[in-house]
């Protein structure tokens, strides 16, 4: 009987397919850790909180459905939509969420208008304004957000630095402490670093040879940056909105400082559902309102890197 020498290509490419296979295996044992944190100590937890909110209360929900208020258990099998019911027929969470949406909405397109602004200038002219710009978007990025929020409040108070500054001008300023524009201002001032860190790199990037040869051909700064720098940097910007839109509606910290009593924006409202009113499922159904906005939000960055792995034939 015969033997196939080694270097035959039979043998050759059953060696290259199992080293193939190898890799393969080892390149998910790699990946299985995080993996396995991921699924343990967030995917149950999720899956064990959905199954509550609809009123499946045995098992490691059992105590939570013993010390909990207003506690709506499903029959068997088939589940109970009680808890939906109380929050979605409440005027109270409809008026809480609208102003979580106006909230996003506003402080996402402060934050863009002003990272969008500095990152432009930075990239177009330069020059010690421009750094000292991107340098002072930085500050937010060093100070605690509990700092800053009880800073805001204080700055826009009845008695704060702003009435004050213009009370010696002789003008009655504005009181925003504990109102929707403080709210605003919180959300960007906090919002502002990383959206200007997105921004900037995105278009730091873009070849000068393109800038070059438009302004060689006539074009204009608006004709440049509305035909290149912003046609090649959609990737970062909609990372940019996407990070700011899911930071602000998922907020607490800022909106519980400075923001009114009522109406408050839902992680104000879920929490309050959760320690002070002890009724843990409806608060989890507000939780799950958060996510779903949140992932439809999240949908535009996944569409945005499935668009730019096309356009590179990566797909």
């Amino acid at each position: 009987m015969t033997s196939i020498p080694r270097d035959h290509p039979l043998t050759s490419g059953h060696s290259a397919a199992r080293t193939a296979r190898w890799s393969s295996v080892q390149g998910f044992l790699l990946a299985l850790p995080p993996i396995v944190v991921i699924l343990v100590f967030i995917g149950v937890p999720v899956l064990l909180a959905l199954g509550f909110s609809v009123g499946f209360t045995g098992g490691l929900n059992s105590v939570i459905a013993a010390v909990g208020q207003n506690v709506h258990r499903g029959d068997g099998l088939a589940p109970s939509f009680g808890a939906y019911g109380d929050v979605f027929s409440t005027e109270e969470f409809w008026r809480n969420l609208g102003l979580t949406l106006l909230v996003t909405l506003a402080s996402t397109v402060i934050v863009m208008v002003l990272a969008g602004g500095i990152g432009l200038y930075l990239r177009l002219h330069g020059g010690w304004l421009a750094r000292l710009l991107s340098a002072v978007s930085m500050v937010p990025l060093f100070i605690p957000v509990v700092i800053a929020s009880w800073a805001i409040l204080t700055f826009y108070s009845a008695d704060g630095f702003l009435r004050s500054l213009l009370a010696q001008l002789g003008v009655d300023g504005p009181v925003w402490s504990y109102s929707v524009v403080a709210i605003v201002i919180g959300s960007a001032w906090t919002s502002l670093p990383f959206a200007v860190l997105m921004i900037s790199s995105g278009l730091q990037s873009i070849p000068d040879a393109l800038i070059d040869a438009a302004r060689d051909a006539g074009a204009g700064t608006v004709r440049i940056v509305r035909t290149i720098l912003v046609p090649m940097s959609t990737v970062p910007l909609v990372i940019a909105v996407t990070f700011t839109a899911i930071g602000v509606i998922g907020s607490y910290t800022v909106p519980y400082f400075t923001g009114p009593n009522s109406p408050t924006m839902l992680g104000v409202s879920l929490a309050n559902y959760f320690t002070s009113y002890n009724q843990p499922q409806q608060s989890l159904v507000m939780a799950f309102v958060v996510f779903l906005v949140a992932s439809g939000i999240g949908a535009l960055y996944v569409w945005a890197n499935f668009r730019s792995a096309r356009r590179e034939g990566k797909v």
